[in-house]
């Protein structure tokens, strides 16, 4: 159990997350307003699967600082290699900070090439937001995305 709390706590300060703040914590009754979106798009092959998106923040109120989780069906490969600001937290999640983004704001885009533990013939992603800063974000019709990856190396758009 040591072994989890450790890598939690190191997860979250790669990420730049407050211990405490994650998990639904941004949003706070009457706190300030804006919309988290993440767009992008993914594709698989042989169980190395590539995602790339673009976050975006739809206002009204900017967003000091956001993490997004990117959670899949099947169990990552043991080892990764991982862009800046992203980090293991689990079996089947990763973290990536976002960073603070503007009102009606694009932050940079984030990318990862990412191995499945065998060679699925289908992976489910599922994309959240886990930090927003202490902003709410009413409409999580753009900021929680669920894609179907089929191991075809189609590249799936969301």
């Amino acid at each position: 159990m040591r072994v989890v709390a450790v890598c939690v706590a190191a997860v979250l300060a790669v990420c730049g997350v407050a211990p405490g703040a994650i998990a639904g914590a941004g949003a706070f009754p009457g706190g300030p307003e804006a919309d988290l979106a993440y767009h992008g798009a993914v594709s698989m092959a042989a169980g190395q699967v590539d995602v790339r998106f673009t976050p975006r923040n739809h206002g009204p109120s900017a967003v000091p600082d956001a993490t997004v989780r990117l959670r899949w069906s099947e169990p990552l490969a043991n080892r990764q290699l991982l862009p800046d600001g992203c980090a293991r937290s689990g079996v089947r999640v990763v973290l990536c900070r976002v960073g603070a983004l503007d009102a009606d704001g694009l932050g940079d885009q984030i990318g990862l090439r990412l191995r499945l533990r065998g060679e699925p013939s289908e992976a489910l992603l599922e994309i959240d937001t886990v930090w927003s800063g202490g902003v709410v974000d009413r409409n999580h019709l753009n900021d929680r995305q669920r894609v179907l990856v089929l191991d075809t190396g189609d590249t799936y758009y969301f």
